[in-house]
């Protein structure tokens, strides 16, 4: 059976569909030979031989991997300034993950890889507004009113962010836990940088149900069946 090319690219983990899509714009994907870059390009898994970057692309079996990412590493394969990335961290067999979504280089916490890109864009896609929880602390206390401002949204980039909701995780005003429901770059800390505040450490703790707990810092795990199950929901959502 035939399926469009990159939906055969997000079922392999190469790229999300989205990205699958660019991938195949840019002419980086063959096909028997013949560069496909018409995103109408059917394939038939089976019976086609695929390439991306001149590299076969083979059907493989769904994973779901959680990640404590420590700081010092970037969310990305390769780097061109050789910083240390998250998949220095990962043994060979889960070096063809992608993360879905991103941390920048002084967060910790959470991360989900996985290889099903179907998955990865229902989780990145704005209208499922899937919570993200971050543990956060500012050089000095929060004013009530400016954690009234962040949790009612705030213009960024000419865009209002979502509701949140930010609670104190101590007396002091400086420890926070913040949940939020979408994923733009540097969000949390542009939203403190606004009101006048610098985000020392930023931490996620949680994507939607799944909690970061006791996993170690640098260290991974493979989701269990039940988790499996649950997230797999979020795919239905689309």
């Amino acid at each position: 059976m035939q399926i469009r090319l990159q939906k055969f690219l997000a079922d392999c983990g190469v790229a999300s569909r989205r990205k699958s899509e660019e991938l195949i714009v840019a002419g980086k994907i063959k096909v028997n030979g013949t560069v496909a870059n018409n995103l109408g390009v059917k394939v038939d898994p089976h019976m086609d031989k695929i390439l991306y970057n001149n590299k076969p692309v083979k059907m493989t079996g769904k994973l779901y991997l959680l990640l404590n990412k420590p700081k010092d590493y970037i969310t990305s394969r390769t780097d061109p300034k050789e910083r240390k990335t998250i998949y220095d961290l990962l043994p060979n067999e889960y070096k063809d993950l992608h993360a879905v979504g991103r941390l920048d280089r002084n967060t910790t916490g959470l991360l989900l890889l996985t290889n099903d890109g179907d998955l990865t864009q229902s989780i990145l896609h704005p209208k499922h507004k899937i919570a993200k929880k971050y543990n956060v602390l500012i050089d000095k206390p929060l004013r009530n009113e400016d954690a009234q401002r962040i949790a009612e949204g705030l213009m960024l980039d000419g865009k209002k962010t979502l509701p949140s909701t930010i609670g104190y995780l101590d007396n002091t005003g400086l420890q926070l836990e913040l949940t939020i429901q979408e994923g733009r770059n540097r969000q949390i800390r542009k939203m403190f940088a606004m009101l006048g505040y610098n985000v020392d450490r930023l931490k996620r703790v949680s994507i939607g149900f799944l909690q970061l707990g006791n996993l170690k810092l640098s260290h991974y795990r493979l989701l269990t069946p039940s988790e499996i199950g649950r997230l797999l929901k979020w795919k239905i959502k689309k």
